[in-house]
């Protein structure tokens, strides 16, 4: 059999028995332990996915989405193709060349495949987000098909719910998080620290939260509710300029001028916005650099608990800047001494062959954020455990992984040696 892989992919699966969580109360302060207590839960390798060659359920391209559903069954999205950018680059993972879904049970026999690209309903036209509800219905967000595609505990197309105007890049979630009642996932700009427009250019200033959104997806056009207002970290407008000549016009280029006016860089190790959802529909959430995890009510902004850790951000010193200067530096020329020039989309781009617009821009000097964040990452279990990767020993480096639960008890830390 002829090898369609990019890289071939193995994924390790661990299964552990953790204590359930008690309902949320009124609104606290809860301060964990500072010591970490080792978690002793036996780390077994249940089954290992992912071959070099092998039957076509076991090569895979490059891994864009895992997850599980209630019964264990894991969810694979696997795109070996990606969009091209019209001079042999391509971006993997926004696309719809030989983007798939692949199932396997709990003891990891493969149960079924679906997915395949097109543009009528159920097929995927440039999806970019995706989620498993606890049945298993997958969502798909398809900038193609400005929709939101779902998909039954079979694999079979249910429907499509048309996108709306505010709950995403272009309208759409790029990243989605299932809602455990089922009907709606919830999106935001978890794990980044993306540049925020503002559309109305310098007058209004740039954005000062972060919202997470309710997408509600039980009728025909997706229903909108914001849901929490993270803190965002103080941010300056760019103060780009359009040039003169980039091949557009008329409408396509006010977007792109109001864009590029309105354009607001983070700071460099700038808190991520770290989320999850717990069972009853409340959001556990984490918007700065200190070790605070926020607990909200359900679909209310109103956080009832606050769980800490005594275990302190520390300082962005000298020797830090420089040595991520260097680092970028040397990503971006490429070995070439030359910089990546800035790479604009216009709106009516969505031919995947189709050339687009490369401007040069003068990018502001960044700024570094003063102190680098304790957390990194943030995941919560169908049963409402609450799994916090923590910073390691390097600024972007992953660390120990602590586990709590929404009533603010410690269940333990399992270190990285553990996880290996």
């Amino acid at each position: 059999m002829t090898i369609k892989t990019l890289s071939a992919t193995a994924l390790f699966l661990f299964a552990s028995a953790l204590p359930a969580p008690r309902s949320l109360t009124a609104q606290e302060v809860i301060d964990l332990t500072g010591r970490d207590r080792r978690l002793d839960a036996d780390f077994e390798e249940i089954f290992r996915i992912g071959v070099l060659e092998g039957e076509d359920w076991e090569m895979f391209g490059t891994v864009m989405h895992v997850a599980f559903d209630e019964s264990g069954n894991l969810y694979i999205v696997d795109g070996s193709g990606g969009m091209s950018l019209g001079d042999g680059t391509r971006i993997v993972g926004l696309g719809s060349g030989g983007t798939r879904v692949l199932v396997f049970d709990a003891s990891g026999n493969f149960l079924r495949e679906f997915g395949t690209s097109g543009e009528g309903p159920g097929e995927f036209n440039m999806p970019a987000g995706f989620a498993v509800m606890r049945d298993g219905t997958t969502i798909v967000a398809d900038l193609g098909h400005r929709a939101y595609q779902l998909f039954d505990t079979h694999g079979s197309f249910m429907r499509m719910v048309r996108g709306g105007e505010g709950d995403g890049p272009g309208g759409f979630a790029w990243t989605l998080l299932a809602d455990p009642r089922g009907g709606a996932a919830f999106t935001g700009s978890f794990g980044n620290r993306r540049a925020t427009i503002n559309p109305g250019g310098g007058d209004a200033g740039p954005p000062t939260s972060s919202p997470i959104t309710r997408l509600g997806l039980d009728g025909e056009e997706v229903q909108t509710d914001t849901v929490v207002q993270a803190w965002l970290p103080p941010r300056e407008e760019a103060g780009l300029e359009l040039p003169g000549n980039i091949g557009v016009s008329g409408d396509e280029r006010v977007i792109l001028a109001n864009a590029l006016s309105g354009l607001s860089q983070p700071s460099i190790f700038e808190p991520p916005l770290l989320a999850g959802v717990l069972p009853n529909g409340g959001i556990v959430y984490s918007d700065s650099s200190a070790y605070a995890l926020k607990v909200t009510r359900p679909d209310a902004s109103e956080v009832t608990r606050i769980i800490r850790r005594p275990i302190q951000p520390e300082p962005v010193t000298p020797r830090i800047e420089k040595e991520h200067r260097e680092k970028q530096e040397a990503a971006r020329s490429g070995g070439s001494g030359e910089s990546m020039p800035l790479r604009i989309f216009t709106p009516g781009s969505r031919n995947p062959g189709a050339p687009n617009p490369t401007i040069p821009l003068e990018l502001p000097k960044p700024t570094y954020y003063p102190e680098l964040s304790v957390l990194r990452d943030l995941s919560t279990t169908w049963d409402g455990s609450i799994w916090v990767r923590r910073r390691g020993n390097e600024p972007e480096s992953d660390g120990p992984i602590d586990v709590v639960t929404a009533d603010g008890r410690y269940v333990g830390t399992a270190l990285p040696h553990l996880l290996d």
